[in-house]
């Protein structure tokens, strides 16, 4: 099921179609080859001094179901019925410091954020789905994958191949089905000084 939005001018065509679902098919797993191109489009994201602070920890449910389940108990409970069926759960973790000096970094929250929409863009063009979320317990991640204290984890995420439409849950289908919402350019682009009404 395609979800292209309507936007306001041509963008790539990946980025317009790009979304972020909740109805995952849970009997086609992800296979190590796409992972591995997911992995190396984060690989090569832009970070402060070329510093890349990200860390991911990878579970797919195919290879290890123990670390994809360790990682579901530390989502969201609004979280965990549409991420049940994802074969791939990732927790994006950022370096709170610079490696080179160990001086703090406040980049580092920011160039993972940039390091996982690659990996999501990437994913998209794969064919794969892929929904980033903030509803998670960092002490959790923090206390079962043993992470040092260095290190913040800062988001989890969802991917998969998407279910077709007669396979979304009931409970999902209103969301699932809803269209892209966007605020205008206007609201959140300013050319040249600070929008005095923003």
């Amino acid at each position: 099921m395609e979800k292209k939005i309507d936007t306001s001018e041509p963008i790539n065509n990946i980025i317009a179609t790009r979304w972020s679902g909740v109805s995952y098919d849970a009997e086609r797993p992800v296979n190590q080859a796409q992972l591995l191109a997911i992995m190396e489009a984060a690989r090569w994201a832009p970070s402060c001094f070329g510093d890349q602070p990200w860390r991911y920890i990878v579970c797919n449910k195919a290879d290890n179901a123990e670390a994809w389940q360790k990682l579901y108990d530390c989502l969201a409970e609004g979280n965990q019925p549409w991420c049940i069926n994802a074969p791939v759960l990732i927790a994006a973790c950022h370096d709170t410091q610079f490696s080179m000096n160990d001086d703090p970094n406040p980049w580092g929250a920011y160039d993972t954020g940039a390091a996982s929409v690659s990996m999501c863009i990437q994913a998209a063009d794969l064919g794969l789905m892929s929904h980033q979320m903030a509803g998670f317990s960092a002490d959790l991640i923090r206390e079962k994958f043993e992470v040092p204290a260095r290190f913040t984890p800062v988001a989890a995420i969802a991917i998969g191949y998407q279910t077709t439409e007669d396979g979304i849950p009931e409970a999902f289908k209103g969301r699932e089905l809803s269209p892209r919402k966007r605020n205008p350019l206007s609201e959140n682009f300013f050319m040249g000084a600070w929008a005095k009404d923003a």
